[in-house]
């Protein structure tokens, strides 16, 4: 057979596969060379990264990097790796195949301790990915540095800052001092690297209004740094974040990366990190001379307390303005445009409960005060649904899934244009309810209202008498009775509606909409 023939049947056995959001993360940065890595990392690769930061042969590095695959991919021999859409963006030949979870590296703190079956070996680019907010600014390493080349400033010191966080004026005063420290008489260029998610713009927006205010040269690149090795796996310690975001800028060119964050730990050991990381001097606004200055200089009780991130949080969710003090107002507006007040954000309202707690019921009434208020409302009860949008889908645990899921993506849709989706579905599953709430929570806010009326309550009411059938086992996987109801454990709202009216549960979830500025105070 020829080698074309040879060539054409290994093509065809190649399977295609979507890996998740975080090792997605990854392999975007392994294809454009922000990793100093070749493919997804071994089982000895993983331990040894996660007991000692090094690599086997001894090279630093903070993070495993793995790609976890479903049952029916483990024993896969070559993967095409897809974005979300289905456009290929590489091929992985696997070299090593195993299990994650149950031994080994589980339990070392920064290791992949999210349990399944991982797949490790070299990948080849497919094709440059489309996929993804802010494409325009996802340069890749190769790219910011040959474009500092051509624009004459390949022997400039470059000072890195790498963040998820708008610039205030605190961290602004931060740059421009360590960037003057680093150029010393002569000029440094600042090269901001914004974290942001990989399929929406994040804060990025309002990084990108500082840009004025940054001392000239500055450029910007968005790029997607994992806070895990795997979807599921814990979370990195800060330290090895800091250490990673390192390499990253180490990549694009940097010459020293600046740490913003002055509440985080000591900054990483010299002979870890690729480039010098040195935290930020704490800055401090003189309140006796109405203006910034080093903390060093400022006496205490002159020494403004910043709001925190709650704090501006609450001050953009009820429509105040940010002091002028703290951030500069072209900051201030990109941060009130993306976080409006709660009265014009997209919001959606989750009832979950058993079948007979009287969620739809409530959920009704809820709905019709919103729509007095004259908020945008969409109204999406479960039996509604389930004949309209998943028509066809049985009761098993994969179509209740995909029933809530298909909620959650409508819901989603409506609270990205402003509008109030108020849904009122069993959704017995915590983490079914969690997807729902992180789709959400991307465009829009999201209120959890937990229905806890009391079994023996529902049952007895059995309007429709699918308790009677369920225990005649007439009806299998019936929640409560054959198949588990997961209580929320992160509810915004927990309704007994035992010995009261429906019109007192009602008042009290409209009157918590209401105190969480969802909702004008007047309204009735």
């Amino acid at each position: 057979m020829s080698d074309s023939s040879d060539r054409n049947e290994d093509e065809a056995a190649a399977q295609v596969f979507t890996p998740d959001p975080v090792s997605l993360a990854h392999l975007e940065l392994i294809l454009n060379g922000a990793y100093p890595l070749t493919g997804f990392m071994t089982r000895e690769e993983v331990a040894s990264v996660a007991k000692d930061g090094r690599m086997p042969d001894g090279g630093a590095w903070p993070v495993p990097v793995t790609l976890p695959v479903p049952d029916e991919l483990a024993d896969a021999e070559r993967l095409t790796l897809t974005d979300p859409e289905g456009a290929p963006l590489a091929e992985l030949r696997v070299g090593q195949r195993w299990w994650s979870g149950a031994e080994g590296v589980e339990g070392q703190g920064d290791g992949d301790d999210a349990p399944g079956h991982r797949l490790a070996g070299e990948v080849r680019f497919a094709q440059p990915p489309v996929y993804g907010a802010l494409r325009h600014l996802r340069d890749s390493p190769e790219q910011v540095r040959g474009q500092r080349e051509l624009a004459g400033d390949g022997g400039v010191p470059v000072l890195a800052v790498v963040t998820d966080r708008p610039l205030h004026h605190r961290e602004l005063h931060q740059i421009r001092a360590a960037a003057e420290e680093l150029g010393g008489d002569d000029r440094a260029e600042v090269l901001v690297i914004i974290d942001a998610p990989l399929e929406s713009a994040g804060m990025a927006p309002v990084v990108l209004a500082a840009e004025p205010l940054l001392p000239a040269p500055a450029r910007f690149v968005v790029a997607t740094l994992p806070r895990a090795s795997a979807e599921g796996a814990a979370t990195l310690s800060a330290e090895r974040r800091e250490l990673l975001r390192a390499h990253v800028a180490a990549a694009f060119g940097a010459t020293r990366l600046l740490a913003l964050d002055g509440s985080g730990p000591a900054v990483p050991a010299a002979d870890d990190a690729p480039v010098a990381v040195v935290r930020a001097p704490e800055w401090a606004y003189d309140t006796a001379q109405a203006q910034w200055r080093p903390a060093g200089e400022v006496a205490p009780e002159a020494a403004a307390e910043l709001p925190d991130e709650a704090e501006v949080e609450e001050m953009l969710a009820l429509g105040r303005g940010l002091p002028a003090w703290f951030t500069p107002a072209r900051v201030a507006a990109e941060l009130a445009r993306i976080r409006p007040p709660r009265t014009e954000r997209g919001l959606t309202v989750f009832f979950t409960g058993l079948s007979g707690s009287g969620k739809s019921t409530i959920a009704r009434g809820v709905a019709e005060g919103i729509r007095k208020s004259g908020r945008t409302l969409t109204l999406l009860d479960g039996d509604v649904v389930r004949r309209m949008l998943s028509a066809g889908l049985t009761f098993s645990r994969a179509d209740r899934d995909l029933n809530v899921r298909r909620i959650g993506y409508v819901a989603a849709e409506i609270a990205r244009h402003g509008g109030v989706a108020v849904c009122a579905p069993i959704a017995p599953y915590a983490a079914t309810r969690a997807e729902v709430r992180a789709m959400v929570e991307e465009v829009g806010d999201f209120f959890l209202v937990h229905v806890a009326t009391p079994l023996e309550v529902c049952e007895a009411r059995d309007r429709k008498g699918l308790y009677a059938k369920a225990r005649a086992g007439e009806i299998p996987e019936f929640t409560g009775i054959s198949d588990p109801y997961e209580e929320p454990e992160d509810a915004e709202l927990v309704l007994d509606t035992e010995g009261r009216t429906i019109g007192e549960s009602v008042a009290e979830a409209l009157d918590a909409l209401r105190a969480g500025g969802w909702l004008p105070t007047e309204s009735a």
